[in-house]
């Protein structure tokens, strides 16, 4: 039978490195805590979280919203609402070169993307911070967005909820950026007056004045895992306090533990989890 038997060729792949890389960019991303290579389609198919690990990578404000509503489907709201220069800031260059650089790399026209739909068939008024515009600082423009969706939500009897992802207060707007942690505190007093659900989603990071305002305002706040959360960051306090933190100290499952956050939820299991805490709370609403 030997006789038979034809020998195919081995077929090396004469290919170098760099075109291999080339063929397979876009195609696989690596885990940044466990080092799996994941197809980039498994990746987006699973919200941005490892399979393998359930690491949760960085989501834009936009798929973050489209996650949230029913069927993908909302109604952008305030895209016109941007920031200025009130104090005509200038550090290393001038902070409008700062804003359109930040429009251009992001593809956002602000810090924080909102819209209105249905969650789980109830009426929500959402906004979704990005890092991606400049460490989604909360500028006047961020501040007046999430105020506005509160005066939509007591408007129409809807519910609010936000997804916190950000460095803090913009320091290129001074005072006024600051001031947003007040005005938006005072809105949110209104909706809770009106009997009327906050909803606060944190995720990795939230830190600094959104923290110590709305992000920890919810009637329920809710964390991704392993989410950095808190004011300042964990180097500035030891450096500060001249001590050695604990363990997973500002993160998610730590705050849960000392009674910071009401629950840890994976990304996956978020929409369902907001639409389920939805039909409890609208209903004491509706019945208010």
């Amino acid at each position: 039978m030997a006789w038979f038997r034809r020998d195919r060729p081995k077929i090396e792949d004469q290919s170098t490195d760099e075109e291999r890389n080339v063929r397979t960019e876009g195609i696989f991303v690596k885990c940044s805590e466990c080092d799996t290579s994941l197809y980039k389609r498994e990746l987006i198919e699973s919200l941005q979280v490892c399979t393998h690990c359930g690491y949760h990578f960085r989501l834009p404000a936009p798929e973050r919203l489209a996650s949230l509503f029913d069927d993908g489907i909302y109604e952008p709201l305030d895209e016109d609402v941007t920031s200025a220069d009130p104090l005509g800031f200038v550090d290393t260059k001038p902070y409008k070169q700062r804003i359109e650089a930040a429009k251009e790399s992001s593809g956002l026209p602000e810090a924080i993307v909102s819209g209105s739909g249905k969650v789980g068939g109830h009426l929500v008024y959402a906004g979704a911070m990005d890092m991606s515009f400049i460490g989604g600082s909360m500028g006047s423009a961020v501040g007046e967005k999430i105020t506005r969706l509160i005066e939509r939500a007591l408007e129409s009897r809807g519910a609010v909820i936000v997804f916190a992802a950000s460095g803090g207060a913009r320091m290129q707007e001074g005072t006024l950026s600051l001031m947003q942690m007040a005005k938006i505190s005072a809105a949110l007093a209104m909706l809770h007056d009106a009997r009327l659900p906050f909803i606060s989603v944190l995720t990795d990071p939230t830190t600094g004045g959104v923290t110590a305002s709305f992000a920890m305002l919810g009637d329920v706040n809710l964390a991704e895992p392993k989410a950095l959360i808190g004011f300042a960051g964990p180097r500035v306090i030891e450096q500060t306090i001249r001590q050695k933190l604990p363990k997973g100290f500002q993160r998610s499952e730590f705050l849960l533990e000392h009674g910071m956050v009401d629950m840890v939820v994976d990304r996956r299991k978020m929409k369902e989890t907001i639409a389920r805490t939805l039909d409890f709370m609208m209903n004491k609403a509706v019945a208010a």
